[in-house]
């Protein structure tokens, strides 16, 4: 698990904030936390690998959130939303008192939760790249799908959708390469979206 001291000039003599984070939004927390000037919040990265292997998240969270209690944290907000636990998050964080952030998946987030679902209907055939995901698609997707050691699974994983849409945190010409490259590696139609920061922005600057 890795700890981040941020160095921005303070803006209030707020109390500390524990964020427990996925590490594939390591990134974004620490560039809202930036930006917002918000150091008052440390950052604890749980395993960004979770995001393949998401029953691990629960645990993992419940654990995170006990030892740091146990090290005098006293207030704590959870770096995930759903995530695929199937509502596994939300009864460990009922259980310890503790908030987690809103949304079904980091996706919905980043594009802002309200808007995500209004979408829904024109994005069930939709598979999506964050910047993270852009930049890891090959140990965060064609790896754990086993796609390195057999090609020929590409087509009975993707066969039903019909394009990747990249919501851009962002704005990286690198980036965009690699998440056009993934589209044309899956032979899907490419989406750019622009997303900023969404939900995560809003919610961490109301901590």
């Amino acid at each position: 698990m890795e700890q981040f001291d941020l160095s921005a000039p303070q803006r209030t003599n707020s109390e500390k904030v524990h964020v427990i984070a996925c590490g594939a939004i390591a990134r974004e927390v620490l560039a809202v936390t930036r930006l917002e000037q918000l150091p008052h919040i440390e950052l604890q990265c749980l395993p960004a690998i979770w995001h393949a292997y998401p029953q691990k998240i629960a645990p993992g969270v419940e654990q995170a959130v006990t030892e740091a209690r146990a090290n005098g944290a006293t207030r704590i907000f959870v770096g995930y939303a759903d995530c695929g636990t199937g509502g596994l998050l939300d009864q460990v964080c009922d259980r310890l008192g503790v908030q987690r952030l809103a949304g079904p998946h980091c996706y919905s987030f980043f594009s802002g939760n309200d808007a995500f679902a209004s979408n829904a209907d024109d994005d069930v055939t939709s598979f999506f790249l964050t910047d993270f995901l852009a930049r890891q698609f090959e140990a965060f997707v064609i790896e754990p799908l086993g796609l390195d050691r057999h090609p020929q699974l590409r087509d009975m994983y993707f066969g039903n959708y019909q394009k990747v849409v990249y919501l851009c945190q962002q704005e990286d010409p690198d980036l965009m390469q690699k998440a056009r490259a993934a589209a044309d590696y899956l032979g899907l139609a490419f989406e750019y979206r622009f997303t900023g920061y969404g939900d995560l922005q809003t919610e961490l600057v109301a901590l």
